[in-house]
C-alpha cells in the first residue's frame, strides 16, 4: 500500500518509469535490482510480470556473484543472453533458478555514480539476437532510472521501500472481453472443462465441466492454488509447468492423475496477464494410480520454487571463497529464505564455541553467547554439535524444558541449530532463529539438515583458504618496504593493490634503493602465482636485487646476478622485474628489463609515453640471459611510473592499447600531489571490472629548479 503523501511521489514516478520501460520494450518479466549501501549486493527492489514467490532464489545477488545483473553493474555493460543454451553455457547458477525457454537482457543502471541494474526478460519466440537501436533504446531508460533515483536520493527520500520486493500490477490494455454472461456461456458450450489462472497462480475463473473433472465445486476451486486445492495435484513437477508458462509465455501441456484412475490433460495457454487452462480426459489410458498420498501424509511436499532456490544455494555455497562469504551468503540468501531473523554462526576452537559472524542480534547477547564451552548447559548448540544432531524449537515453552535460560538471553521465539560436520569432525554451528514462533516441518527438518552439510564443507574449505590468504598476505607485507627512503632531489610515492577476493596474494613488489648521496635505484617486479610460494620467491628476488645494488654494478649486471640465482634455485616459477638506476648527479637514468612492461615518462610539457626499453627474458628461465641497458637524461619536471602488469592486463585488450590508454590517463592527471596521482591511475584503470591481479606501482619525480 502506498500513502497519498509526498514521501511517496519520487518512488511512485519510478515505479511507473520502470513499467514504462517494460511495456515498451515489450518484455514479459522485468525487475530493477539496486546497489546496497557497502556496494556489494544487489536488492531486488521491484518486480513486473512475475510473482515475487519466482524471483525469491534471486531477490539478492551478491556484486561478485557470476550473474547477468552482478556484470552488468560490475562491469557497466549489457549483457544479453539470447538462448537457454547460452545461458546455461555462460551462467549456470543463475540457469538452474530459470531453466525456461527465454531471452534476457541486463542493463547498467548508472547516472553520477552505480545505481543498480535493469532486467528484462522475453519468451524464447523473440529473436536471440538485439539491435544497436534496441540496446540504445534500454540505455536511454537505464539512464532516466538512475535520474528518477538521483532525485529521490537528493530529495532525502529512498527509492526502496519495504522489506520485499515492490511487485507491480500489469496493465494488459487489451481488447473489451464482451459482455460476462456471453463468455461464460461460450467457456460452458466446450467440451471439458475451462479454468483461468492469474499470475500468481491462483483459480480466477471456473467452468462447471472443470468442476467436474476436477472433483470440486466453484466455491471450493476459486481463489486457491489448484497444488493447494487439489492434493493429487501437489507435486512440484506441475508446479513447474505453470512456472514455465508464465515465465516463457509459451503453452506448456502434462498429464495428471487424478485419484483413482482419472487421467486427465492440462493444456496452459499464458499471456501477459494470466493462464487460460484448458482440462480434457487423456486420450490414453496411463497406468494404474498410486495410493493417494494425502491420507497419510503429514508434511507438505516440496514446491517447485523452493526446490530451485535450493538448488540455487547448493551452487552458491560451493563457489564462496573466504569465512566472511559464507556468512553473508547464509544471511543474505539463506535465511530469507527459511524466513529467519536471527543468525548466529560459530566454529569449535580449543573446546568452544567461538562466533565468527551473527545477524539480528544485540552485541550484549553475542557477548554473552560467546566462547560457551561445548558442554554448555546455556543453550543446545553444544549438545546439537557433539551429538551431530540438528535440534529444533518451534517456540519458548519447548524449549524452556530443557534450556530455561536460552529464551531470556536472545528474546527470540522458535530456533533451529543445525551442527556443522565434516567427515565426523565438528567444524562449528548455524543458529537460524525468529521473533514468533515457528513450526518445523518435516520437510523444511530435512532440507535444514541438508544445508548444513553444505554450509559446513563450505565453512571448512573458507577457514583454510582465509588461512592461507592470511599467511601469504602476512608474508608479502613483511617482505615489501615498510617505508620508501627519503631521497634529496627526488618526490616517491607507492601502492600495492591486491587481487579482488576469490585469488590469492601474489608476488608482486617494488624497492627504491639508497645509492650514496646522489644516486637511486628504483625496481619493480612481478613474480608468477598467487600464493605463498609466490610471496616467498619475491622476498628472495628483493633481496639479492638489493644486495646486488649496493655493491654499484650496473642494471645489466645486477639482472643478470640475480637472474644466475634464480636458475641455481630452480623454483619453477619465473619472474619479470624492470630496474632503474637514477643518477640525480649526472641527470641520467639507465634501465635494464628482465621481461617486464616498460616504464612510462612524462615530460614536463605534459606529454606521456611508454619509454622504449628493449627487455631480456623473465628471471629464472636462462642462466646465461643478457639484459640490454637503456639510457636517457633527466629532463627537469620528469616523471617516471614504474608498474606491474595488474594495472594494464584485462581480457580481450592488447598490451600495446593498454599501455598507450594508460599514458594518456598519465598526460591527463595532476602531478603537484604523487600521492593523489597514484590513487587517480589506480581508479581509473581498475574500477570498472574485477582485478584478476595484484597491482604494484612506483611513481618518480624529479622537480625542477624552480
Amino acid at each position: 500500500m502506498t500513502s497519498t503523501g509526498e514521501p511517496a511521489t519520487d518512488v511512485d514516478e519510478l515505479d511507473a518509469a520502470f513499467a514504462e520501460t517494460v511495456r515498451r520494450t515489450g518484455a514479459s518479466v522485468g525487475a530493477l535490482y539496486l546497489l546496497a549501501p557497502d556496494g556489494q549486493l544487489l536488492h531486488l527492489a521491484v518486480l513486473y510480470g512475475a510473482p515475487a514467490e519466482f524471483a525469491a532464489p534471486w531477490a539478492r545477488v551478491s556484486l561478485a556473484a557470476p550473474a547477468p545483473v552482478a556484470d552488468a553493474v560490475r562491469e557497466d555493460r549489457v549483457v544479453w543472453v539470447g538462448s537457454q543454451e547460452e545461458m546455461a553455457r555462460s551462467y549456470p547458477r543463475t540457469a538452474m533458478v530459470l531453466p525456461y525457454p527465454l531471452v534476457l537482457v541486463a542493463a547498467p543502471v548508472t547516472g553520477v555514480r552505480r545505481w543498480g541494474a535493469l532486467l528484462l526478460m522475453w519468451p524464447a519466440t523473440r529473436p536471440p539476437h538485439t539491435t544497436r537501436r534496441e540496446q540504445g533504446h534500454i540505455r536511454s531508460s537505464c539512464r532516466r532510472l538512475a535520474r528518477l533515483i538521483e532525485e529521490a536520493v537528493q530529495s532525502g527520500r529512498s527509492p526502496v521501500r519495504g522489506d520485499g520486493p515492490r511487485v507491480l500490477p500489469v496493465e494488459a490494455g487489451r481488447r473489451s472481453t464482451g459482455p460476462a454472461m456471453a463468455a461464460a456461456d461460450f467457456a460452458e458450450r466446450l467440451p471439458g472443462g475451462s479454468c483461468a489462472l492469474d499470475l500468481e497462480g491462483r483459480i480466477t475463473y471456473v467452468t462447471s465441466g472443470a468442476c467436474e473433472l476436477l472433483g470440486l465445486s466453484a466455491g471450493q476451486l476459486l481463489g486457491t492454488l489448484p497444488w493447494q486445492s487439489l492434493r493429487w495435484l501437489d507435486d512440484p513437477t506441475y508446479e513447474d509447468r505453470y512456472r514455465a508458462a508464465v515465465i516463457s509465455r509459451e503453452p506448456v501441456a502434462f498429464t495428471a492423475c487424478r485419484p483413482p484412475d482419472h487421467w486427465l490433460d492440462f493444456h496452459l495457454y499464458p499471456d501477459a496477464s494470466g493462464i487460460s487452462v484448458r482440462i480434457v480426459p487423456s486420450g490414453a489410458p496411463g497406468p494404474p494410480s498410486p495410493a493417494p498420498r494425502h491420507s497419510t501424509r503429514t508434511a507438505t511436499p516440496s514446491r517447485a520454487g523452493q526446490l530451485y532456490q535450493l538448488t540455487h544455494l547448493a551452487a552458491a555455497l560451493t563457489e564462496v571463497v573466504g569465512v566472511q562469504d559464507v556468512i553473508a551468503l547464509v544471511a543474505d540468501q539463506i535465511m530469507p529464505a527459511f524466513g529467519a531473523q536471527g543468525l548466529v554462526l560459530s566454529t569449535v576452537e580449543a573446546g568452544r564455541l567461538r562466533i565468527i559472524g551473527q545477524r539480528g542480534y544485540a552485541a550484549h547477547t553475542i557477548d554473552r553467547l560467546d566462547g560457551l564451552p561445548l558442554d554448555t548447559v546455556l543453550t543446545p548448540a553444544g549438545r546439537a554439535l557433539s551429538s551431530g544432531i540438528p535440534a529444533f524449537f518451534a517456540d519458548p515453552q519447548d524449549m524452556r524444558r530443557i534450556y530455561p535460560e536460552a529464551p531470556l538471553i536472545s528474546g527470540k521465539r522458535a530456533w533451529a541449530f543445525l551442527p556443522l560436520i565434516v567427515s565426523g569432525r565438528p567444524v562449528g554451528c548455524c543458529i537460524l532463529s525468529y521473533e514468533n514462533p515457528h513450526a518445523f516441518p518435516a520437510e523444511e527438518r530435512a532440507v535444514l539438515t541438508s544445508l548444513a552439510g553444505l554450509i559446513a564443507q563450505a565453512l571448512d574449505r573458507a577457514r583454510l583458504y582465509d588461512t592461507k590468504q592470511d599467511l601469504a598476505h602476512g608474508l608479502q607485507q613483511a617482505l615489501l618496504p615498510r617505508a620508501l627512503p627519503m631521497v634529496t632531489g627526488l618526490d616517491v610515492a607507492a601502492r600495492y593493490l591486491p587481487a579482488t577476493r576469490g585469488m590469492d596474494i601474489g608476488g608482486d613488489f617494488y624497492d627504491l634503493i639508497r645509492l650514496g648521496d646522489t644516486a637511486v635505484a628504483a625496481v619493480i617486479g612481478d613474480v608468477q602465482g598467487h600464493n605463498a610460494a609466490a610471496a616467498a620467491l619475491m622476498g628472495q628476488v628483493r633481496t639479492a636485487v638489493h644486495a646486488h645494488a649496493t655493491l654499484s654494478a650496473r642494471p645489466d649486471q645486477i639482472l643478470a646476478r640475480t637472474n644466475r640465482l634464480l636458475t641455481d634455485l630452480g623454483p619453477d616459477l619465473f619472474t619479470t622485474c624492470l630496474y632503474a638506476h637514477l643518477d640525480l648527479a649526472r641527470r641520467r637514468v639507465t634501465l635494464a628489463s628482465a621481461g617486464h612492461p616498460p616504464p612510462l615518462l612524462r615530460l614536463p610539457d605534459g606529454e606521456a609515453r611508454p619509454v622504449d626499453v628493449r627487455p631480456g627474458p623473465p628471471l629464472g628461465v636462462a642462466a646465461e640471459a643478457a639484459f640490454p641497458v637503456t639510457g636517457f637524461p633527466l629532463t627537469e619536471g620528469g616523471l617516471l611510473v614504474l608498474y606491474t602488469d595488474g594495472l594494464i592486463e584485462r581480457p580481450g585488450i592488447d598490451l600495446d592499447d593498454s599501455m598507450a590508454r594508460l599514458a594518456r590517463r598519465l598526460a591527463r592527471s595532476d602531478d603537484r600531489n604523487l600521492d593523489m596521482l597514484v590513487d587517480d591511475l589506480l581508479e581509473r584503470a581498475v574500477s570498472t571490472s574485477q582485478r584478476t591481479d595484484d597491482t604494484a606501482l612506483l611513481v618518480l619525480r624529479w622537480p625542477s629548479a624552480g
